[in-house]
């Protein structure tokens, strides 16, 4: 097992992993810019190192400077977390260059898993069902003009490198492509850095249900149950659960069964989520793999008791799971709500500032990830979430009324949240009833 690890990430998740290492006995090392010199994870870790500036380029992106700390540290191991580095191939790559345990899946794999035309084309050889589409990458808007036609409108326009909602359309006719397949290109360009696009059908009223996964390095991988991840706003999601209300028994086997066999046709290792789209006549689709620790697994670990990031560390330093898919049970109803530091009454504006007076609540069943405390100022330049409500119930009506409790006792004082929004939803009769897709918000509250 390592000694020490280095945590290349900030906030909540920097936490998170931090507080996992300690119970498991082992020293962390924290990075840190300069506006970050304050924040709880800096002050939690048994070692800080500042790595540069504020901007991410200068500092979480910097993977020279953060692999430096690692080694001056004399760190075996690092943890990336959520975003940031996480998913950068050449990082993991770089990592196995120096010695240091990358803690994810290999390089190669991610690479593999995040070209979306790639992670495609090795699900279709498999037998993973996947919505129809192009199996080569698409560069020019004429050429999957034509592709649309024949899959037949209306169209997603993706990027193929894309994540977290960037360059993605829909296209709802031929007169609407051509705009709209160089406006989700040029937006894949300025932020990834590729022109590769892909076109699949439109899967109307969907729900975005994900399988997590665990791989070890001999050969076993195990499914976790099914996070439903619907409620979500311009692709970024904002309330998750587990179970999925709509999600029969027999149907959650063949998923969970079809998400080993998709990380079993990438040779995954360690933690990561197998993402489908569920329409409404209950056939699903792979979307993506998300090779990483996600932001909702909390909710997962509500239900299983299975401590994820202490999962992750395990499968890095080479022990093989210790359980079976037998051992995995679901017990009761997990719900996780996303406060962000924002303004839904000015378009989701960001809305940095100094807490002047925090208190979260408690009690049976009721979990907070956060690493805001009395006095810290929020930066303005990295992700407006500052805190993870998690609750555990017997069911779902159970869940949702002890969440809205819940909700109902922060005070975060100083900035503007979306609590109040995400009470709105909470309260709102569809989601109540559990007949939600995607479209929720932008149907109900946009």
């Amino acid at each position: 097992m390592f000694q020490k690890i280095l945590i290349a990430n900030r906030g909540e998740i920097a936490v998170r992993i931090i507080r996992a290492c300690r119970e498991m006995g082992i020293l962390s090392v924290a990075v840190y810019s300069e506006a970050d010199k304050d924040a709880l994870h800096t002050q939690l870790a048994d070692e800080a190192v500042c790595i540069g500036k504020a901007p991410v380029s200068d500092s979480y992106l910097n993977m020279e400077r953060v692999l430096s700390a690692a080694i001056a540290t004399k760190s075996q191991a690092i943890h990336p977390g959520f975003g940031f580095l996480s998913e950068n191939e050449h990082f993991a790559s770089m990592c196995e260059s120096c010695g240091v345990a990358f803690i994810g899946p290999s390089g190669d794999i991610i690479g593999k898993m995040g070209n979306k035309s790639q992670a495609r084309a090795t699900m279709m050889e498999a037998g993973v069902p996947v919505v129809p589409g192009t199996k080569e990458p698409v560069y020019e808007w004429g050429q999957g003009l034509g592709i649309a036609r024949e899959i037949g409108f209306p169209v997603m326009v993706k990027a193929s490198s894309g994540g977290g909602g960037k360059g993605m359309r829909v296209v709802s006719g031929p007169e609407e492509f051509e705009g709209n397949f160089r406006l989700a290109q040029q937006e894949s360009i300025n932020a990834f850095g590729d022109n590769t696009m892909y076109i699949e059908k439109y899967i109307e009223e969907p729900r975005h249900i994900e399988i997590q996964v665990l791989a070890d390095k001999y050969g076993k991988v195990l499914w976790l149950g099914e996070r439903d991840c619907s409620i979500q706003r311009r692709h970024q999601k904002m309330i998750e659960e587990s179970p999925c209300a709509v999600i029969t028994e027999e149907l959650r086997q063949r998923m969970g069964q079809t998400a080993v066999l998709a990380a079993k046709a990438a040779h995954y290792e360690n933690a990561g989520t197998i993402e489908f789209l569920l329409d409404k006549n209950k056939n699903f689709y792979f979307m993506e793999m998300n090779t990483r620790i996600q932001v909702e697994h909390p909710v997962t670990e509500m239900v299983t008791g299975i401590d994820l990031v202490k999962e992750q560390i395990r499968i890095a330093a080479g022990e093989p799971l210790h359980f079976s898919q037998e051992d995995v049970m679901l017990r009761g109803h997990a719900i996780e709500c996303r406060i962000n530091a924002e303004n839904p009454e000015k378009n989701f504006m960001p809305c940095p500032g100094t807490v002047k007076d925090l208190h979260f609540p408690g009690g049976n069943g009721v979990r907070i990830e956060s690493a805001l405390y009395n006095g810290y100022t929020i930066p303005a330049f990295y992700d407006s979430m500052v805190a993870k409500v998690i609750v555990h119930g017997e069911d779902r009506q159970d869940a949702i009324r002890k969440m809205r409790s819940a909700l109902g006792e922060v005070v975060v004082d100083g900035i503007t949240t979306n609590l109040d929004f995400q009470y709105d939803i909470l309260n709102h009769p569809v989601f109540l009833s559990g007949k939600v897709n995607t479209h929720f918000i932008p149907e109900y509250f946009e």
